[in-house]
């Protein structure tokens, strides 16, 4: 018999609102099955995170997170390459991952979900060597998230998002780094830059596949204070690929250099200070990820398209 541990962030809203004992309860009524033995946990902090590294030796094939994307961020890079199949559930704040394959919003809907899910191999990004699933970016970016993180507890979600976006407006500067595909490097002045594992290219900031095996780099050149609100405005309500001051291209491989030794990276949500240079790259197909049947048809596929010619940011992103 298959065996499944579902962690729940008790810090969560709609843990907290629940209580521990029916969280436990719905999880555990929602996912056992004849074929699947299901221990649910409702933990935070330090022994939510222990206890995802730890399951793999208790004997759980199976890991269903439910909470941000900072966590789900941790349990990927656990997982990844490890064959351990991975489930989520849309507790925290941006939900990319979960947003990404469909799953309903409120719990008891993401939970029937994952009933009926199958196991599809995804790609993840590694940023020196850390394995993510979405998003992780430096400078006006990393800015964001920390001023998204001050307020998170005293402001609702849009109203964080737009202090967020002010501070960062603000506070964020132009810096000189270089970007290296493939061996060559171009100097770029930029406020901001962001990688994602693969392209956010679907309405409504989704990615229309999760296996398609390319890094997307976006870069912001700058322009000004107002420039920069509005390429973060941009971002935020998905317009961004009609900036005419955001450059992308894709690649596999990406190293990041700068003058700096280090630098503030936020991660799928997570900002922490990293080593420079700053090394991506994609691992195709590394985490086994619980896809709702009824999810985007895309990832029941082959890979297709074929591989993404790599390609520098045009000169116009130069200072």
């Amino acid at each position: 018999m298959r065996r499944m541990l579902v962690v729940l962030n008790a810090d969560a809203g709609a843990v907290r609102d629940l209580g521990a004992e029916q969280g436990r309860r719905q999880g555990d009524d929602a996912l056992t099955t004849p074929e699947m033995d299901v221990e649910v946990r409702v933990l935070s902090g330090d022994e939510l995170t222990a206890t995802i590294r730890a399951a793999p030796a208790y004997g759980f094939d199976t890991v269903v997170v439910g909470a941000g994307d900072g966590t789900v961020s941790y349990a990927a890079s656990v997982y990844a390459g490890t064959g351990m199949v991975l489930g989520v559930l849309p507790l925290g704040t941006m939900n990319l991952l979960a947003h990404d394959i469909g799953l309903p919003r409120d719990l008891p809907g993401a939970l029937a979900a994952l009933r009926a899910a199958q196991p599809r191999q995804v790609d993840v990004g590694r940023v020196n060597g850390r394995a993510f699933h979405g998003v992780s970016g430096l400078g006006f970016f990393s800015q964001m998230a920390m001023e998204r993180e001050r307020v998170r507890s005293t402001r609702g979600r849009i109203a964080g998002w737009m202090i967020a976006l002010m501070k960062a407006a603000w506070r964020a500067g132009r810096f000189a780094i270089e970007i290296e595909v493939e061996g060559r490097r171009q100097p770029i002045h930029a406020y901001a830059v962001l990688v994602t594992v693969n392209a956010f290219d679907a309405p409504g900031w989704r990615r229309s596949r999760l296996d398609r095996g390319h890094l997307e780099v976006m870069v912001a050149e700058d322009r000004g204070t107002l420039a920069k609100l509005k390429v973060g405005a941009d971002v935020l309500t998905d317009a961004w690929r009609a900036n005419p001051g955001i450059h992308t291209f894709t690649a596999e491989k990406v190293t990041i250099h700068a003058r700096r030794r280090r630098a503030w990276v936020a991660t799928d949500g997570e900002v922490t200070r990293e080593d420079m240079p700053l090394r991506y790259a994609l691992a195709p197909a590394a985490l086994t990820l619980l896809v709702p049947a009824d999810g985007p048809h895309a990832l029941a596929g082959d890979a297709g398209g074929g591989e993404a010619e790599p390609a520098l940011p045009s000169r116009a992103a130069n200072g």
